[in-house]
């Protein structure tokens, strides 16, 4: 098992970024370091929970417009890339486990809380599907997606790069964070009624 400690400075595992296979100081194998099991399962998982999350909005969008071939359709397709989702997440178990140990040993146990959310919420998100409940599906899936990107994320913690770089490590000093707040507070601010008014107005059809 390698070490939860081990410095940033020691040469990184050759074992993308969560694997430990790109270095803090650069000079990495240009395809090794990207092309390998754990990347491709990452891709391969964002793809198609895009896909099903996707399907599952444009769905709710035909059936606000009383459009049922249209709505069937989404449907369907919201089932099929949530069960193409689901296995993908299964298979990737035993891919990280033989590619990234570490990753593999962090998601079973600290993140395995926000893992089974995801699972029961997934699950639960394709049941309503099937009863037609679309506003319930919406809310299902993306507690689905964003849990299992918070376990990731808890199972990654502390480390940014494998591990041989942490989060403090690489974060910009204390007073650029700061600026950086503050901006994304007023962004949020002065653009969020905006966007939120638009999104409405979008439900409501009242736009042109």
């Amino acid at each position: 098992m390698v070490a939860e400690n081990a410095d940033f400075r020691t040469p990184y595992r050759p074992s993308p970024i969560s694997s430990g296979r790109v270095p803090s100081a650069g000079h990495g194998d240009a395809l090794s370091s990207w092309l390998n099991p754990t990347s491709v399962l990452g891709g391969a998982l964002a793809v198609t929970v895009c896909a099903y999350l996707a399907a599952v909005f444009l769905t709710g969008q035909a059936q606000r417009r009383a459009d049922t071939p249209l709505e069937k359709a989404f449907s369907h397709r919201a089932f099929g890339a949530g069960i193409v989702a689901g296995l993908v997440a299964l298979v990737g178990v035993f891919v990280l486990r033989a590619d990234s140990p570490r990753l593999f040993h962090r998601l079973s146990t600290v993140g395995a809380p926000l893992l089974v959310v995801s699972g029961l919420c997934g699950l639960a998100a394709l049941l309503q599907l099937r009863k037609g409940s679309t506003p319930v599906v919406r809310t299902l899936a993306a507690v689905a997606i964003t849990t299992v990107v918070g376990g990731w994320g808890v199972a990654q913690h502390p480390y940014l790069l494998g591990t041989h770089l942490t989060i403090q490590q690489a974060s910009a000093p204390t007073a650029t964070l700061w600026v950086l707040i503050v901006v994304s507070f007023v962004a949020v601010v002065l653009i969020a009624p905006s966007l939120l008014l638009l999104y409405s107005l979008q439900l409501r059809r009242k736009l042109g």
